[in-house]
């Protein structure tokens, strides 16, 4: 129904993946799979909502709270996940990263602790590590790790990534439960970014934080995350959250309206959101099947490299692939794929982790396939150097 393998040309369009690539890898028209946006056009629902409001042709300031917004959100959660949304709890802000920002700053002070798993994305240590907060990170399944780094009494905060970047990984119920227990237990507050949630994987359940912290007074914990990812609408802006503690999300909102002067929201963003939420479903089951489908040509292509035993995320676009074994040192790889290859790939150290790379492949198949043989022609040409 839906043309994912189309080829839209993004170049000039101040796109930071296709435009941005020369300053981030010093060399220009290289093909990218770099940052988490994807090359598709948005859903034709919710172009066709954003033309009937931009032909309204009035675009006075706005309140979040009026109208559809917050239903929408409702409708999607019910519909989607089985989880009841108060709409009472939510909050509204120009990015998840914003609304990090403002949490790291009414949770934490300076010098604090937030644990983090690792590989970690790397908006993430740019916020804790910006604000002068110590990010304290875990290996992903290291449950003695994170209690280590949770006990200590300078820990103020879990900051989970739900499913995880880069590596697509989906947390169980009980993972999820058990990280409730430890942050309770250590009295740390707990942010679960779940901008990846929708993009999970057929045979994977992804589970709102929703569904494992109670509401209540007293308990410091939030769900952050936005549309813009699944359908693809980043640069609209808008992200909305869930807080637990009513005092706290009135002290969110009031920070949010004074202290970041947030009057008025993109009303584009929520058009898009309602548009996304209310008849962008069957799209975005059709996208995720066709990014299985390339997820298994990654895999295809891969098989040939020695020792790289890669199987597709449990969620998302972006393929996180181990090339250790192979034994191939992280700036020579970026090099030959940059320099022979004319390609550009993010390396595993921007996440923490040297010897990964994270190939974008939220894109038409013969893109990724493009992407994935130069990396695997790369490798094999150093392998054998």
């Amino acid at each position: 129904m839906y043309d994912f393998d189309r080829e839209i040309d993004r170049h000039g369009t101040w796109s930071v993946q296709w435009d941005g690539v020369a300053a981030r890898f010093g060399v220009p028209d290289l093909l990218p799979f770099t940052i988490s946006d994807m090359d598709f056009a948005s859903p034709p629902e919710v172009l066709a909502a954003l033309r009937e409001r931009v032909d309204h042709g009035v675009f006075g300031y706005t309140d979040w709270r009026l109208g559809e917004f917050r239903e929408a959100i409702r409708h999607w959660y019910a519909s989607r996940y089985g989880a009841g949304i108060d709409p009472d709890t939510l909050v509204y802000a120009p990015s998840v990263l914003s609304q990090l920002s403002q949490l790291l700053q009414m949770w934490t002070a300076p010098g604090d602790g937030v644990v983090v798993h690792t590989p970690t994305y790397d908006g993430f240590r740019k916020a804790v590590t910006g604000l002068g907060r110590e990010l304290r990170g875990v290996p992903l399944g290291d449950t003695e790790a994170l209690e280590r780094e949770l006990a200590r009494p300078d820990s103020r905060m879990l900051l989970l990534c739900s499913p995880h970047n880069p590596t697509g990984r989906v947390w169980t119920e009980e993972e999820l439960r058990d990280f409730a227990a430890l942050a309770e237990r250590h009295g740390a507050a707990v942010v679960s970014d779940e901008i990846h949630g929708d993009l999970t994987a057929d045979g994977h359940r992804h589970v709102p934080w929703t569904r494992i912290a109670e509401p209540g007074r007293g308990r410091r914990w939030a769900l952050v995350t936005s549309g813009t990812k699944a359908f693809n609408f980043p640069a609209l802006s808008g992200s909305y959250g869930m807080i637990g503690d009513p005092d706290e999300r009135e002290a969110f909102v009031r920070r949010m309206e004074t202290g970041e002067g947030l009057a008025s929201p993109a009303v584009l963003s929520l058009t898009a959101h309602i548009a996304a939420y209310r008849q962008g479903a069957a799209w975005l089951d059709e996208l995720r099947g066709y990014v299985a489908g390339t997820m298994e040509l990654v895999r295809e292509r891969l098989a040939g490299l020695p020792g790289v035993d890669w199987a597709p995320p449990q969620a998302g676009y972006l393929a996180w692939i181990d090339l250790r074994p192979l034994g191939i040192e992280e700036t020579r790889l970026q090099e030959d794929l940059v320099e022979v290859e004319k390609v550009a790939i993010m390396p595993g150290g921007v996440y923490g982790t040297p010897g990964f790379v994270r190939l974008n492949v939220g894109c038409p198949r013969s893109k990724a396939e493009r992407g994935v043989d130069a990396l695997v022609r790369a490798a094999e040409r150093l392998r054998r150097a």
